[in-house]
């Protein structure tokens, strides 16, 4: 009986290992498989074939054993699943062939990190924010899939010195929303920044990292802030203006800043009220204070004007800036009185005091000057009251007697006269009551 190559081969599988790990090293046997052919003969050698020899390849066992092995490192983010066909054929003519089919899934390892879907983030929160505001999201995606693809966020470790601006920050380990925990002040603080950790639940996870820098948009909640003239409430220096000056005589300027920024710091200059409105101008700009016109005889010496500042916010803020000026003919009297209210109200207070001061030593004085008189007048009385007259008889008595004593060597008589007032004089005048004497 002549054979005739009516038999197919045949393929046997011993072993078929399948999920294969992505990790797994080259030269791994994924099967181990027989062939046969009950044909003899040619008809009956059998030759095996892999199409696909990118990732696999067969090698003869022993016998008619082959082994279906891995021939390069696999990874399942690129290819999940490789179909392998294993055709056997036989020699006979015409050939007979049979193929055997291999599905090899290839299962995750954790060996991809989460990638951000940016390489930095900015973000943007208005000062005053209500807390726990939300400003923004970050996003990772891990090419993995099952728990090694599953992510959180999280706020990276940062130094001691940061960590007072990074606790205003926080974010959902979920869906990596940001949120912003308190109120914040552009004055203070205008940008931080955070770092957001991403990590995946393999094992050991892995994780990214992403910068996000928070910025804080200025909201006009500062007023503008006087520094020239100064506004502490102390009492104000005059500035000098000779009334020879020309319009456009620059007076004075006010200095003055804004805490906020941008079109929030932008400050005009106003002329709110004057003395003489007539007189003065503003720069809108500049905030220097000139002379409109000349000045006039009919314009008062002391000028006093308010300026007000205001910024460029919405709403807008304000402040205003009081000033003095003394127009002077010439500057040799600079040390005019620069009255405040609290001074002119002093000024009033000591007016007063100064009055009542005089009006009592006046009339202390009149009241001394009353009994002084008072006392002169008894004082007279008195004295015409006990005025004396010597007669001629007691007199020539005394006389004799002094002339029996020896002490002249002439006896002489005289009588003494008293005049008015005479009581408080040092002087005497005496004349002679004898006939005989000169």
């Amino acid at each position: 009986v002549v054979d005739v190559n009516d038999n197919a081969p045949e393929l046997v599988v011993s072993s078929f290992s399948s999920p294969l790990p992505e990790n797994t090293v080259p030269g791994t046997v994924v099967a181990l498989f027989s062939v046969r052919d009950r044909d003899s003969g040619a008809n009956g050698q059998i030759s095996c074939a892999l199409e696909d020899q990118l990732f696999f390849s067969l090698r003869p066992a022993y016998k008619n054993y082959y082994e279906l092995v891995t021939v390069s490192a696999l990874d399942r983010e690129e290819t999940a699943q490789h179909i392998l066909s294993v055709t056997a054929a036989d020699a006979g003519s015409p050939p007979l062939t049979s193929t055997q089919t291999f599905t090899v899934d290839i299962s995750d390892v954790n060996d991809n990190a989460p990638v951000f879907n940016q390489t930095s983030y900015t973000m943007y929160v208005r000062e005053n924010n209500v807390p726990t505001v939300f400003v923004g999201a970050v996003s990772a995606a891990d090419a993995d899939v099952g728990l090694n693809a599953k992510v959180t966020y999280s706020l990276a470790p940062v130094q001691a010195a940061e960590r007072p601006w990074c606790s205003c920050i926080s974010v959902n380990s979920e869906n990596g929303h940001v949120f912003v925990l308190r109120p914040l002040d552009y004055e203070r603080l205008r940008q931080t920044e955070v770092t957001v950790s991403a990590s995946d639940a393999g094992s050991p996870p892995l994780r990214a990292n992403v910068t996000v820098r928070l910025v804080v948009l200025d909201e006009n909640d500062n007023a503008p802030l006087v520094l020239y003239p100064g506004q502490d409430g102390s009492p104000a220096s005059s500035e000098l203006v000779p009334v020879s000056a020309e319009a456009g005589y620059l007076i004075t300027k006010v200095v003055a800043v804004d805490a906020d920024s941008g079109q929030n710091s932008w400050l005009s200059y106003h002329l709110l009220r004057a003395t003489e409105p007539g007189l003065f101008t503003v720069g809108v700009q500049s905030g220097e204070v000139r002379l409109r016109r000349p000045v006039t005889d009919r314009d008062t010496v002391k000028q006093k004007l308010v300026v007000l500042v205001r910024d460029n916010g919405k709403p807008p803020l304000s402040a205003t800036a009081a000033l003095s000026a003394l127009l002077l003919k010439d500057f040799s009297d600079v040390r005019l009185p620069h009255s405040s209210p609290a001074t002119e109200d002093q000024g009033d207070s000591l007016t007063t005091y100064l009055i009542i001061s005089l009006v009592f030593v006046s009339l202390l004085f009149l009241i001394s000057t009353v009994a002084f008189v008072a006392r002169k007048v008894c004082k007279r009385k008195e004295l015409e009251a006990g005025h004396v007259l010597y007669g001629a008889d007691n007199l020539q008595s005394g006389l004799a007697d002094a002339a029996a004593a020896g002490t002249l060597p002439r006896a002489h008589c005289y009588e003494i006269s008293l005049t008015t007032g005479s009581g408080n004089s040092e002087f005497k005048f005496l004349r002679p009551i004898l006939p005989s004497l000169p």
